[in-house]
């Protein structure tokens, strides 16, 4: 199961996911390091959704997005069976880097706004030459389509990484 949410305007997309077998550890609870896979599946959606398709920047212009920073805070676990739902916002767009918010959620119409924070993080994204794997600026048709998304960038020159604050609310977004 992978359904994606349009993305409406000042809201995170969203991508939703089941947890399979594979996700899990031998309790039927996700391994801790699989949200960051789901986060990227959710980033690599979002940024498909705008029409940036990644194999074909790399080919046109020998460049590729990296994880170069990432900061997680697990909440509750995820287990086996689980739908879950996986939120992008753009926090800041930089020269060479993009910052976003993500968060993982387990849909479940039992509880307040349908469904519970499970994992957050910010993850910082670097725009690199993929031959000599250096920092370089991220292409205009790129910069372009991400500024004109309205509400995408919603908390420009936020908390950083380091900080060690949330940007994200305490409380579930509805």
């Amino acid at each position: 199961m992978r359904q994606a949410a349009p993305q409406a305007e000042g809201q995170p997309f969203e991508l939703q996911l089941r947890v399979y077998w594979e996700d899990t550890d031998a309790g039927g609870i996700v391994f801790y390091a699989n949200y960051l896979k789901y986060m990227e599946r959710a980033r690599t959606e979002w940024l498909r959704a705008l029409g940036v398709h990644q194999r074909e920047l790399r080919e046109q212009t020998g460049g590729m997005f990296v994880v170069s920073e990432a900061q997680l805070k697990y909440h509750r676990p995820a287990r086996l069976d689980d739908v879950l739902c996986i939120t992008t916002q753009l926090q800041h767009l930089g020269t060479a880097s993009i910052v976003m918010l993500q968060a993982a959620y387990r849909l479940d119409p039992a509880a307040e706004a349908g469904r519970q924070l499970l994992c957050e993080g910010t993850i910082r994204i670097g725009w690199v030459d993929a031959q000599r794997m250096r920092p370089t600026r991220i292409p205009d048709t790129v910069t372009g389509t991400l500024k004109a998304v309205p509400g995408s960038i919603t908390v420009a020159n936020g908390p950083g990484l380091a900080s060690g604050l949330s940007a994200f609310p305490r409380e579930p977004l509805s």
